[in-house]
């Protein structure tokens, strides 16, 4: 046998080898952003997390973005335990500044993403400077009134905040009479939808409680969008796929349930990957030494 044959099999095999060692591994899903953990249902990448909650979260220079149709909100909390998010819309009101000119994103979900995100009974939507042409008071007359308390927060207690003075610094309060007041709070499950276009509004503000925690006043509240969140599928597929050192994921195409293992994705767990995965890591290196004695035998034939 010669040098040139010698040198051809040493390198298929220094080469060769490692690659079909590492065949089949890859990077799991994205487990954090910032200080924030991402978790099922959330994902970060295409085929990871639930596929209701696909294309959702973007990661952006360690800041963690939760983008649907009304806009993009920074993400400032997620709460597994008690599935639910607290967002910041950056042109939303708060008790120090009272935005107006409809910048505010208000909070519109995609239809198909309704089963599983809204904002949660205790958040409260004051919508701010209203026309009497709004759809919010069609229909109500006298004092049948939309507006209401909503978990012990209402307009009421937020015309005292320091940001109403900003808008109308020579009035001692809020401007009542024939048309529709400056303020209305409301549920989301009342209006279904925050946008502040179609209610005819120039702003809004959101806090949510903290239940059991009742603040004294709306310089304490909370101020945000929390969003309730709901595990549809099989939650016991994801658990059985995580306990074997899996991510939960879905396939693409046909959104089904996958648990995702080091770059293999199984219909069932980690388990059964690894036993198909070290299968195929067997057939490749069969082939490979099928090829190796080939050239041997053809080497020798040649020399003979």
């Amino acid at each position: 046998m010669d040098c040139t044959l010698l040198i051809t099999i040493f390198v298929t095999f220094h080469v060769l080898v490692p690659i079909v060692s590492s065949y089949g591994h890859a990077n799991m899903c994205q487990a954090f952003c910032g200080n924030l953990k991402i978790d099922y249902p959330f994902a970060l990448q295409s085929g990871c997390g639930h596929p209701g909650f696909r294309e959702l979260l973007f990661c952006i220079n360690d800041v963690l973005m939760f983008h649907i149709s009304s806009g993009s909100y920074r993400v400032l909390d997620i709460d597994y335990p008690y599935q639910s998010l607290v967002l910041h819309d950056p042109h939303m009101s708060t008790c120090d500044s009272v935005v107006l000119g409809g910048r505010g994103n208000g909070f519109v979900v995609e239809q198909w993403r309704a089963p599983y995100l809204n904002p949660t009974s205790d958040n409260v939507f004051m919508l701010i400077g209203c026309s009497s042409e709004s759809p919010l008071f069609q229909g109500y007359h006298g004092k049948h009134s939309p507006c209401r308390n909503v978990s012990g927060m209402s307009c009421e207690e937020y015309y005292g905040c320091p940001g109403w003075d900003m808008i109308r610094p020579n009035q001692d309060g809020p401007v009542y009479g024939s048309g529709p007041p400056e303020c209305c709070a409301l549920p989301f499950e009342d209006i279904k939808a925050v946008n502040l276009s179609k209610l005819g509004c120039q702003g809004y503000s959101s806090a949510y409680s903290l239940a059991p925690l009742r603040r004294a006043g709306p310089d304490e509240w909370s101020y945000g969008i929390e969003v309730k969140y709901s595990m549809q599928g099989n939650v016991g597929f994801c658990r059985a796929c995580e306990a074997t050192g899996g991510s939960c994921g879905h396939d693409i195409d046909d959104k089904n349930d996958l648990c995702l293992c080091e770059g293999w994705n199984s219909t069932a767990t980690c388990d059964l990957v690894h036993s198909e995965s070290h299968r195929r890591k067997w057939s490749l290196v069969v082939a490979l030494a099928g090829f190796v004695i080939g050239t041997i035998i053809l080497g020798t034939s040649h020399l003979a």
